[in-house]
């Protein structure tokens, strides 16, 4: 089997408001795992209380996220100035 080459440029990367949308997703698990947290007694019963855990390690990873993408985003202003 031969190997694969592109036969095109790739194009750029799309840029666009990459902190917000982070933030928000973080935001988001972190609501999500505050709605289930009035039934855990019940999500315990039945074996779904991974489904509060998974709420809050996306919070926690959206976190590290944020930390991460603010960091990017300095780099490209400082890499950009002249």
């Amino acid at each position: 089997m031969a190997k694969w080459t592109p036969t095109h440029e790739a194009p750029e990367p799309l840029e666009g408001p990459v902190v917000a949308t982070v933030t928000g997703g973080a935001i988001l698990w972190f609501v999500l795992f505050l709605a289930q947290l009035p039934f855990y007694g019940w999500l315990d019963d039945h074996g779904h209380l991974w489904w509060l855990w998974t709420c809050l390690a996306g919070a926690g990873l959206g976190l590290i996220g944020i930390w991460y993408v603010r960091g990017r985003e300095a780099a490209i202003k400082r890499a950009s100035a002249p």
